[in-house]
């Protein structure tokens, strides 16, 4: 292949004006790539390195390879956690991502002060995750919440949310709280469709069922994956509403993985004067 190069050679000013703007590339990202190395690169390799060595805050790391590892696998709470957050997640994300979609359609009708009901849906995501474990605290209450009012009014008996059947499902319950962040990614979605889509279903004969079978979940198929995997993820960092509520009880039932703590003082006796249970997050029962 012949060089364009050999008969175009390039200016000197031409090759003056490339590195300059080669150079205010760099500088205009050097603050992203300090910020980046500072605060995610160098914690996440720490972590990592960490991972594989005994540390107590007080004495240099010892290197122990995969022990620490082989600790997690071999600890029954642990597995128990990882047992709770999966059941958890898949919960929670199938009712937060349904719930998001129905309000979502119900937001994306143009009527009369639609904006304020949006807003009304969608404030309750952003509010703190004490708060809001709190406020669920009396809304679930045994004795006086607000859900066992209106079971007893329509004649059943009230339900003991946080025993060891309830716990994780009055959680997963709760997290339809935090419904109103997919419900704007939807709505986002929604709003882009082609009207023309629709109206030419509606031309050919199709009901509201099959236009939102075939037309709208395939053209918010990109967003109902988004919404999936963002969900998973917030899913599997639960910690706030576990720790306030219950405390990873009754009996371990609603405990966590990031609620669960090292299990140096049974799986490894060596790291026994490591770390003491005081030190950790939690007070669990086995």
């Amino acid at each position: 292949m012949i060089k364009l190069k050999k008969f175009f050679p390039r200016s000197k000013k031409a090759n003056r004006m490339a590195r300059r703007e080669s150079m205010e590339f760099y500088l205009f990202l050097l603050p992203w790539i300090i910020g980046f190395s500072l605060f995610y690169a160098s914690p996440i390799l720490t972590s990592l390195y960490l991972s594989f060595s005994e540390y107590n805050l007080l004495s240099p790391p010892k290197f122990v390879g995969l022990e620490n590892y082989r600790n997690f696998i071999v600890d029954p709470l642990f597995r128990q956690s990882l047992k709770v957050t999966v059941i958890y997640s898949l919960g929670r994300v199938f009712l937060i991502l349904s719930v998001g979609l129905i309000i979502a359609l119900l937001m994306v009708q143009k009527i009369r002060g639609i904006l304020v009901f949006r807003a009304v849906f969608y404030l309750p995501s952003v509010l703190a995750g004490v708060s809001v474990a709190f406020l669920f605290m009396w809304v679930f209450s045994t004795e006086y919440g607000l859900a066992n009012y209106f079971i007893r009014l329509i004649g059943f008996k009230g339900i003991d949310w946080f025993n060891i059947e309830w716990a994780l499902w009055t959680l997963v319950l709760m997290s339809v709280w935090t419904a109103g962040g997919p419900m704007l990614i939807y709505l986002a979605g929604l709003m882009n469709i082609p009207t023309q889509l629709y109206e030419a279903a509606t031309l050919d004969g199709a009901g509201i069922w099959r236009k939102f079978w075939h037309i709208t979940i395939p053209m918010i198929s990109p967003i109902i994956l988004f919404n999936l995997v963002m969900s998973f993820i917030g899913s599997f960092q639960v910690f706030t509403q576990a720790y306030i509520m219950t405390e990873g009880g009754p009996a371990n039932a609603t405990l966590f993985a990031r609620m669960t703590p090292l299990p140096t003082w049974q799986s490894c006796p060596t790291c026994d004067k490591a770390i003491s249970r005081q030190s950790l997050p939690i007070e669990v029962t086995r």
